[in-house]
């Protein structure tokens, strides 16, 4: 359906950039489907660390404000590209923040002449956790999918634990009957050992971390004083830091942002524990999914249900979305090179 058919049925929505003075973040905030990827200490971490310039626009119809889009513009290569999120940012979802029964599919459709038009970009990527397929057929986008996984934290603990598979439930057993234990931090040197952590997990597989220790400060500078940023530490009997993990929340929605360990220690079993702990600290404040993201098999033993996200993205020219897919597999392709010269190198000092 076009724009000409949805005006027909009157839903025909605008939408108009607010200037960040005039941004009622409490206002935001109250809407049902926000997440906190798109709350305003994210995008300031998401500016910082891109380069980026948030855009908050006011979804309208009549003059009547029915909700928000939350997005950033990037200048990649002279070309304005508007990112609600693009891939790399390290942030799971963005899009809309929609009043009950409004049509989702009409604010998507209102998005490219503001994109196109008001903002000037040439393209525009969209990865909104509330939008279907169905919604956007016939609109134009181009898609993908996802496959994430959740786990359900709206049942009791104990059910949530017996979901796990036998070997994660003996993995936690474990961590505990030999010493490790789960603390709560909040100090700048949580960077460090996340860091160096994850370099370790990385190098495992001739690989390097996507982003640097630099995003991880921010990161921690600006969401961990709002309160919806779990940091933990897991720690072995004698006190070392053995494993990490970060794990941003708001609503009903808790993530999981990474985690990182020392392989020499992993046979602890401190992954798991964490894990746990992060699960029944955000139920515990009425949360009601844990979102372990797509990626590794591993994830499966938490007791998942598998949900399949769209991703749309969109361009005024269509070469520039082939531009979009090389780009992302040249980024790969990048990792894995910087990652095998890291273990050339480690190997040369080595001897």
């Amino acid at each position: 359906m076009g724009e000409a058919q949805e005006a027909a049925r009157g839903q025909l929505l605008r939408l108009q950039r607010l200037d960040e003075s005039s941004v009622d973040w409490d206002e935001l905030d109250t809407y049902a489907d926000r997440n906190v990827f798109q709350t305003r200490e994210w995008l300031s971490f998401v500016e910082r660390t891109q380069r980026a310039e948030p855009v908050i626009a006011e979804v309208t119809q009549a003059g009547e404000t029915l909700g928000f889009f939350t997005g950033l513009v990037v200048r990649r290569y002279g070309i304005r590209i508007l990112g609600s999120p693009l891939p790399g940012w390290t942030t799971g979802y963005l899009g809309f923040n929609l009043r009950p029964g409004v049509s989702r599919r009409a604010a998507v459709a209102a998005l490219p002449h503001f994109a196109f038009r008001t903002l000037r970009c040439l393209h525009v990527d969209l990865r909104d956790r509330s939008l279907s397929f169905d919604e956007m057929d016939g609109l134009g986008w181009e898609s993908s999918a996802e496959t994430i996984w959740e786990v359900d934290l709206r049942r009791p603990e104990d059910e949530i634990f017996g979901g796990m598979t036998s070997a994660c439930r003996r993995c936690i057993r474990k961590a505990e009957k030999v010493g490790v234990t789960i603390e709560e931090a909040d100090d700048p040197e949580f960077a460090d050992d996340y860091y160096a952590q994850l370099r370790d997990v990385f190098a495992k597989q001739a690989l390097v971390p996507t982003y640097d220790k630099a995003r991880v400060v921010e990161l921690i500078r600006h969401v961990l004083p709002t309160g919806r940023l779990l940091l933990l530490r897991a720690r072995d009997g004698d006190g070392l830091c053995i494993a990490t993990g970060i794990f941003p929340a708001l609503n009903d929605r808790a993530y999981f942002f990474g985690g990182a360990s020392w392989r020499s220690h992993q046979i602890l079993r401190p992954n798991e524990a964490l894990m746990w702990h992060a699960m029944r600290h955000w139920k515990a404040r009425g949360v009601e999914w844990f979102d372990l993201g797509g990626g590794a098999e591993y994830k499966r033993k938490f007791g998942i249900r598998e949900v399949t996200v769209p991703l749309f993205w969109t361009s005024r020219n269509r070469a520039l979305s082939s531009a979009r897919n090389a780009a992302k597999q040249a980024t790969k392709v990048r990792q894995v090179a910087r990652g095998r010269m890291t273990a050339v190198r480690s190997g040369s000092r080595a001897s």
